[in-house]
């Protein structure tokens, strides 16, 4: 038994009322269906980058122009457009696998649970230290399932020990795709990359794998976006079984991929001319203060790039007034250890270029709003972690009053005051918090040094001392004349 990964149904999605389905990948192409329905986030996004991928590399828009004609789905069309590449896409068997090398690689098998980022790795079992992982849950896979897992591994692996290559965008890269928010279809065709159809060809596993275990790099081909950007592997795998996986045999030194980048990922650069790197989630939850760079432009530094279907989205919605939201997604980690997986919706930010700097002097302010807090607390709070969580509370406790005046911004109004205020407020509020309780128990010298901190934070917020100065700067606000000596701000 195998399963063909484009002429047989095994995605299981919802449709519109709910119910689930199982479909072939063509019949993505239906207006009734909603979502990918794994029983796993990470494959529910790794899914939607799969068929985006294969969309891409079957019947990609070819410009701005082709892609608004062909925005009602055609499941014919893309059946007959995938077709050609059925041959490639077998799970198991023989000829070429699905993202496993082509030869048939001899040794001991893995347990298939190795496939998901979040299982124990041999060391961690052996020398029972699977807290945070877990190992053994998965002794064999069903075809589909193991299908995507292989499919989510390949595309984010992390750091594996020698010669276990990460994917081409690292290990848990963050993933950011528009969504529309009418349906399956509408969200992978807003993916899409413009492009010219693949052949087969491209597809790396139906050649021989490109080892690097003297550590050759593969390059990105001229033409880009290339197929082979959906479709990496930089793991050297084979998976073992019939009716089930029970088995994965691992080879070290697979691709080893060097300046590619990736349609559906947002990169950074460490200084102007260097390479560009994808972004890695944090852990914790996604809000505001991490918008920079990921949903909103910088500025004109050339240091951070918004993911291409995000650059993409801003020509197509002008064309379309269509309205969109952004879905974002991926592992943090820590090397080979996952931390945290991310899951949010966040608003597109379509806002004139004018409206773009007040947006970004927000966020600036409150990054340095925040600083002032940490500081005045260290009279308070002696531990260094529980100022930083502090400073945590602090994003999700605006986090509310930010999409507020985000949305207020969005409809023309002027929101630095209001903002201010709102900054203000809540720092305030949490080192009053944190401070006045017993404040009349402690020791003389402490209360001093509580008070003088308490005035030095409000001060920040006159816009008095270098956090003041930053946060009036990024809200383009007037500075207070500086007091003369002997005065208090």
């Amino acid at each position: 038994m195998s399963l063909n990964l484009i002429s047989d149904a095994w995605i299981p999605v919802l449709d519109q009322h709910g119910a689930r389905r199982l479909i072939a990948p063509w019949q993505m192409a239906d207006a009734r269906l909603s979502f990918p329905d794994w029983p796993r986030a990470d494959l529910n996004i790794a899914c939607l980058e799969l068929l985006i991928g294969l969309v891409f590399m079957a019947d990609p828009p070819a410009d701005l122009g082709d892609w608004i004609t062909r925005q009602p789905p055609d499941p014919d069309r893309l059946r007959e457009r995938l077709a050609p590449f059925a041959p490639a896409f077998n799970l198991l068997g023989d000829g070429p696998l699905f993202l496993q090398d082509l030869e048939k690689l001899e040794g001991e098998p893995n347990p298939p649970d190795m496939l998901f980022i979040d299982s124990a790795g041999a060391n961690a079992a052996k020398n029972n230290a699977d807290l945070m992982v877990h190992r053994a849950r998965y002794p064999s896979l069903d075809l589909p399932l193991a299908a995507m897992a292989l499919f989510a591994f390949q595309a984010h692996a992390p750091a594996g020990g020698a010669g276990n290559r990460t994917s081409m965008r690292g290990g848990g890269p963050l993933v950011t795709l528009v969504d529309p928010g009418q349906g399956l279809w509408s969200l992978i065709w807003a993916n899409v990359p413009e492009g010219t159809p693949g052949k087969p060809a491209d597809l790396p596993w139906t050649r021989a794998t490109r080892v690097s275990d003297k550590g050759a790099e593969t390059l990105p081909p001229t033409k880009a976006p290339s197929v082979e950007a959906f479709f990496g592997m930089p793991r050297r795998l084979r998976l073992i079984g019939e009716a089930a996986v029970n088995g994965v045999v691992q080879k070290p030194w697979g691709t080893n991929y060097a300046f590619w980048t990736h349609p559906l990922t947002p990169y950074y650069r460490q200084k102007p001319g260097t390479e560009l790197l994808p972004v890695h989630p944090r852990a914790g939850i996604f809000g505001y203060r991490h918008w920079l760079g990921i949903l909103a432009e910088v500025g004109q530094d050339g240091l951070r790039d918004l993911a291409t279907c995000l650059r993409d989205w801003d020509s197509r919605s002008k064309e379309t007034g269509a309205a969109a939201k952004v879905i974002l997604a991926g592992w943090a980690m820590d090397n080979m250890k996952p931390r945290d997986f991310t899951w949010s919706v966040q608003p597109m930010v379509d806002l004139s270029p004018e409206g773009t700097d007040s947006l970004r002097g927000m966020i600036q302010a409150a990054e340095q709003a925040a600083l002032a807090l940490r500081s005045a607390l260290e009279p308070v709070l002696a531990g260094g972690e529980a100022r930083e969580a502090e400073r945590e509370a602090f994003y999700q406790a605006t986090e509310a009053a930010f999409l507020s005046h985000f949305a207020a911004l969005k409809g023309g109004a002027a929101v630095a005051e209001a903002w201010l205020a709102d900054l203000s407020a809540q720092a305030m509020r949490q080192f009053d918090a944190l401070a006045l309780p017993g404040l009349d128990q402690r020791e003389t010298d402490r209360i001093e040094a509580i008070v003088k901190a308490r005035g030095y934070l409000g001060a920040a917020f006159k816009g008095y001392g270098a956090y003041g100065d930053k946060i009036f700067t990024a809200l383009e606000l007037t500075k207070p004349e500086k007091p003369k000596k002997g005065k208090a701000a």
